[in-house]
């Protein structure tokens, strides 16, 4: 018999699912699709990294961050510069044309955050990314470590 209840990570992603098509919502005015704002969201807090790290960060395919960062350069927002002792490498850094966008974009966050929190106390709000942020911290633990064998065939 099926679990009418919905599990935590059914949940969890319906809420990313949903917040991510309400901030594409309120983003359409921009002009960026949203592989292009993330790569800017990510970037603004890991700028000098290297193409392939962002790529990590943003689980994408290398060749697939190459294709966004060529458009985003196209339009002003983003440079690549060579690393200092290893060739092959280029370091990513936002312009300065890139800093409203992102200024922007953190206001229609902020906004579609407030929406997704109403009716939360603040107190609330905090125990739930308090909570949150140590789920995120136990996987990422987790994920560093090998899968038993019986983990893996149950």
């Amino acid at each position: 018999m099926p679990n009418p209840q919905p599990t935590l990570g059914f949940v969890l992603n319906d809420v990313a699912r949903l917040l991510r098509k309400r901030f594409e919502q309120r983003a359409r005015c921009l002009g960026l699709t949203r592989a292009q704002w993330q790569v800017l969201a990510y970037l603004s807090a890991n700028e000098g990294i290297h193409q392939g790290g962002l790529a990590d960060l943003l689980d994408i395919e290398p060749i697939t961050l190459v294709r966004i960062l060529d458009k985003l350069e196209v339009a002003g927002m983003v440079e690549r510069r060579r690393h200092a002792t290893d060739r092959r490498l280029w370091l990513l850094y936002l312009t300065p044309a890139a800093h409203p966008m992102l200024a922007r974009m953190r206001l229609l966050g902020d906004a579609t955050r407030q929406e997704a929190l109403e009716g939360l106390s603040d107190e609330e709000r905090a125990q739930l990314l308090h909570m949150l942020t140590t789920m995120k911290r136990n996987l990422l633990d987790a994920c560093d470590r090998p899968v038993e064998t019986a983990d893996a065939q149950a």
